[in-house]
Parts: structure tokens; C-alpha cells; sequence
């Protein structure tokens, strides 16, 4: 096996691999994953990808990992290993984030990943919000909202998100939630595998997270939505059930580096991601 650049492999040799192993990629997020991030594949000498790995750079020290799939024919041979001490040579000396799947958890742990916490992924096919009474003024993005998008990603993500927020705002529905002439939270709606993606959803509470969420959700009622949050209960948790969109899937955020990756939001309404952008991009 080889180590190859993952912008040299063809794309429908990625697209194969992750439904190989039932991963909802279409060959159109493995693109855009591709435009953003970096990665490598291990390869044979015919040219067949085998596994993969990718890193996604937010400011210029930290990274979040994602997209480690292995063939199944190469799952007890050490290939996932391999590709993470490439991917973490390459990546040093910044943090590094990642939400592990069940299975990849114990090779994380070994290599000195840290537990943080759960997502749970919600997703199905979409009913009819319940009414939201939205604690502001909620509207779409506007290109004059991108500096205060930005900011409030800043301070919920503990880490700079400029690029893939230029990357995802053409390609998204969004929305932000004004008070007293601020932006208090904003979400972003986008093609993603079976159907639509909200994410990333930024707020400072569960009601202002619930406000952003339902509009999107009514959109798209009737067709498959899928939302990735650490929010287990509360009203947000709640609205996601009673909208068709039950916990199908958890993983684990997990971190390598000083101090913990995720902030504690505090009683004064910090600012905190509700909705993942995706577990690669996080």
C-alpha cells in the first residue's frame, strides 16, 4: 500500500468506498469536502483506495479530523493507524477535534484522544414544526450579516470558521435571529447525503436554537433532514423529536492536544453550536 494525495483519487473511488462501509456521502459533499480540506488515501499498486483520512484547518491552531474509513477487507490489518500517524504528523503542533464512531473510539483512545461529549445524530423524514415563537427578529442572511456570523462562530466554536463559512453560506438557506439590532444566533440549511443538513446552528439558548431551527425544518417537511447536536434534552431536543427528526446515531466528540476542545457555556447565555456543520467540519 501507498500513501496518496486525496485530491489525486478519483472521485468515484471515494464515493465507492464510503457506501462501501454505508456512509450517506454523495460524490458532491466528498467534493466540497475535498475543496476545503486536506487528506490522504492508502492506495494499492493498481490504484484501488483502500482507506482514507482528512483534516479541515479552522485558524492556525486547530484542525478537525474526519472522514477515516477503511475497507472492510483491510479493518484488522492497521490501516486506520497508519493514516492517523500521517494525518497527525502533518497536522502538528495544532490541536485536533474529532467525532468518532463506536467502532474507531478504542484506536483513538490509544493514539491519546480525549472524551468531551456525545452527538446525537438526529434525522428522518421531516414533519411540520410545531409553532415557534421566535424570541427576535428572524430573517435570512444577508451579505452584510458575514462579520457578525462570523464573530458569534467564533466565540460558540473556540476556534476562527471564516473559510467554511464562505464556502457554505453560497450553497446554503440561512437564516439569523436579531435582538436590539444584534445577531443572537444564525443557521444554515444545505444538500447533504439522503437529503438536507442544518448546520452549523449557533445560539445562546435552547429557545433562540429552536426559533432558527423549525423554519427549516418546515421547508423541507416531508423529505429527509438530518441535524447533528450535543443536546440531548431540553425544548431544542424536544422540537427535533416532535418534528420527525428522533436520535437515529450517536458519536463521541473526542480531542488530542492541551486543554479541551468544546467551551462550557456559562449562565450568561454564551454562545454554543446546537447544530454541527458536519462530523468532519464539526
Amino acid at each position: 500500500m501507498r500513501i496518496a494525495d486525496i485530491r489525486d483519487v478519483e472521485l468515484e473511488q471515494l464515493h465507492a468506498l464510503s457506501m462501501a462501509v454505508r456512509w450517506p456521502h454523495r460524490g458532491a459533499d466528498w467534493e466540497m469536502l475535498r475543496g476545503f480540506g486536506q487528506g490522504v488515501a492508502a492506495c494499492d499498486e493498481i490504484g484501488r483506495v483502500f482507506a482514507t483520512a482528512m483534516w479541515f484547518d479552522h485558524g492556525d491552531d486547530f484542525a478537525t479530523m474526519g472522514m477515516l474509513i477503511t475497507s472492510p477487507r483491510l479493518q484488522t490489518h492497521g490501516a486506520g493507524r497508519w493514516l492517523m500517524e500521517h494525518v497527525i504528523a502533518r497536522t502538528r503542533p495544532r490541536r485536533l477535534g474529532l467525532n468518532a464512531t463506536r467502532p474507531a473510539m478504542p484506536l483513538y483512545r490509544s493514539m491519546g484522544f480525549k472524551v468531551e461529549a456525545t452527538v446525537f445524530q438526529c434525522q428522518g423524514e421531516a414533519l411540520a414544526p410545531p409553532r415557534v415563537e421566535a424570541p427576535g427578529a428572524l430573517r435570512r442572511v444577508r451579505a452584510g450579516d458575514a462579520a457578525a456570523v462570523l464573530a458569534l462562530d467564533r466565540e460558540a466554536f473556540g476556534a476562527d470558521r471564516l473559510r467554511l463559512l464562505e464556502l457554505l453560506l453560497p450553497q446554503s438557506t440561512g437564516l439569523v435571529l436579531e435582538r436590539g439590532g444584534d445577531v443572537v444566533g444564525y443557521a444554515l440549511c444545505r444538500p447533504f447525503g439522503r437529503g438536507h443538513v442544518i448546520g452549523p446552528l449557533v445560539a445562546r439558548n435552547d429557545e433562540d436554537a429552536a426559533a432558527l431551527a423549525s423554519p427549516l425544518i418546515a421547508e423541507h417537511a416531508g423529505s429527509f433532514v438530518r441535524l447533528d447536536t450535543r443536546n440531548e434534552t431540553g425544548p431544542f431536543a424536544e422540537l427535533l423529536v416532535r418534528s420527525g427528526l428522533p436520535v437515529f446515531d450517536t458519536v463521541t466528540t473526542m480531542s488530542l492536544g492541551p486543554g479541551p476542545w468544546l467551551r462550557t457555556p456559562d449562565a450568561g447565555g454564551t454562545p454554543r453550536v446546537y447544530g454541527l456543520a458536519s462530523h468532519a467540519l464539526s
